[in-house]
């Protein structure tokens, strides 16, 4: 068997093979449309979940690490879908207790991936002045809903970008505050640069996306939803197949 001089992490693996495996039910879900009430079912808000996940999460698992990605893309799914579920109907705002616990949900993500990829401490700190800090902003107004509008397009607004740099701003000092009470002085303001710019630079792109997928998910067609679910089981099944693939090339588990 010809021999390739690559390696791949068990924890890694074991990531690939659990997204794999959601996909796989998250698609199974698409294709399940009218058993889950139609147009008027669940599915809209599943949409958003699965959109919003992968988007930060990719963007958060690209700057910070997988496993950080994969917490901060899942706890960023799960609120802003009903978030922006609930905006959708022009719903009235959710009161500061509903907002507190969206913004403890996220800063929660945020943590467990910190903690996984920085060290206990670092991830405590980070968290907790992430849900604080999140909170604090939904009582200014500056909440993911803010302007709400969903478009055929990408948008990008004034508001949007501002938002981005005070969390550019506030996940700078929160990194910063973090790498000192875990003893990283050495590297506390670049761990903590990495970290805010990191986090505004995702929370800007993904900004500007989603007024067109606040539009896609009010707007996709019933066989579009069906195709999406396909397409995910197919996703699902290359991701979990790659642990065979890993054994055929004889790649490095370490």
């Amino acid at each position: 068997m010809m021999q390739v001089p690559w390696s791949i992490g068990r924890h890694t693996l074991a990531l690939i093979n659990i997204a794999g495996s959601t996909l796989d039910v998250v698609g199974a879900l698409y294709l399940a449309y009218d058993l889950l009430g139609g147009e008027h079912g669940p599915l809209r808000t599943l949409t958003r979940a699965v959109t919003y996940g992968a988007l930060y999460g990719a963007g958060y698992g690209i700057a910070l690490g997988p496993f950080f990605g994969l917490t901060a893309g899942i706890s960023h799914g799960l609120t802003l879908a009903w978030e922006f579920s609930r905006a959708s109907r022009r719903l009235p705002e959710p009161g500061f207790w509903r907002s507190a616990a969206m913004s403890a949900i996220r800063g929660v993500g945020f943590g467990v991936g910190a903690a996984y990829s920085f060290g206990a401490t670092f991830g405590v700190v980070i968290g907790s002045l992430s849900a604080a800090g999140q909170a604090l902003a939904y009582r200014a107004g500056i909440t993911p809903t803010a302007h709400y509008r969903a478009d055929g397009r990408p948008r990008v607004t004034r508001f949007q970008l501002l938002a981005a740099l005070n969390r550019t701003a506030g996940y700078t000092a929160a990194g910063y505050l973090g790498s000192l009470a875990a003893g990283h002085r050495g590297v506390a303001w670049a761990l903590g640069l990495r970290t805010g710019l990191a986090i505004g630079l995702v929370t800007a792109i993904a900004g500007a996306f989603t007024p067109f997928v606040e539009w896609q998910a009010d707007n996709m067609p019933e066989k579009r939803m069906g195709v999406f679910g396909v397409a995910l089981i197919l996703a699902g099944f290359t991701l979990q197949s790659l642990q065979y693939w890993a054994v055929v090339f004889d790649v490095a588990v370490r």
